[in-house]
């Protein structure tokens, strides 16, 4: 399995480490990261600007082929899929700091997989809180037989994983609303990103990145 990781931390992040190292355990990786952090930056990308691209030796050690872009993680997606074709899957992360309701449409770590989605590449964002990386580097590997034993990568192209401290479960949530102002109200059988996390497990969002209701587009056509 081909394997870009990316995140918006930047190359020396420590997340971006410990979801490297994870990754090289599933296939051959490739890491294309930010010269420097861009968190919050979406998925812009500079049109008339050049940037800086040239090669890493931060994952020298492990026999990775790194490259750091001096521009956001929506261009290191860009950049990487023309330099090297298409990849069977993207990781981006991990990021310091949770990724979830509104918070989605700011984050270049999100930003990063919905690029990728652009080039028809499944891809996962994973975030985890800003104290630290150990419960996140401890759960990969669960997270990773959850979405086999569920063949998740079939059913949909595109997620979005929250890694809370301590986890103990998963579950499949829905994007919540902006969570740090959430008032948690039950709501039938659907679970909320941001109520799973707080109550201690992990996420697991189907993204898409279709801005179209097509809901109310079928009614006004017919």
């Amino acid at each position: 399995m081909r394997i870009l990781v990316t995140n918006d931390d930047g190359i020396d992040a420590e997340g971006l480490r410990v979801l490297t190292e994870w990754a090289i355990k599933l296939g051959d990786v490739t890491v294309v990261a930010p010269k420097f952090e861009q968190s919050a930056k979406s998925q812009s990308i500079k049109l008339r600007t050049p940037f800086e691209v040239r090669p890493s030796e931060a994952f020298k050690k492990h026999g990775v082929n790194a490259y750091l872009v001096d521009s956001t993680p929506a261009d290191c997606v860009r950049f990487a899929v023309d330099k090297f074709g298409k990849f069977d899957v993207v990781f981006s992360g991990i990021n310091r700091g949770l990724n979830m309701g509104y918070d989605v449409s700011y984050s270049g770590t999100c930003a990063a997989i919905f690029e990728a989605n652009y080039a028809q590449i499944p891809a996962v964002a994973f975030s985890t809180v800003p104290e630290g990386f150990s419960h996140a580097e401890k759960a990969l590997d669960g997270i990773w037989e959850y979405f086999e034993k569920n063949d998740l990568l079939s059913k949909c192209d595109l997620y979005n994983v929250n890694i809370p401290e301590d986890p103990h479960g998963y579950i499949m949530t829905a994007q919540g609303g902006a969570y740090f102002r959430d008032s948690f109200e039950p709501c039938d059988d659907l679970h909320i990103d941001t109520e799973a996390v707080f109550n201690g497990l992990i996420s697991i969002t189907p993204m898409t990145v279709s801005h179209t209701r097509y809901d109310l587009l079928e009614k006004m056509i017919r």
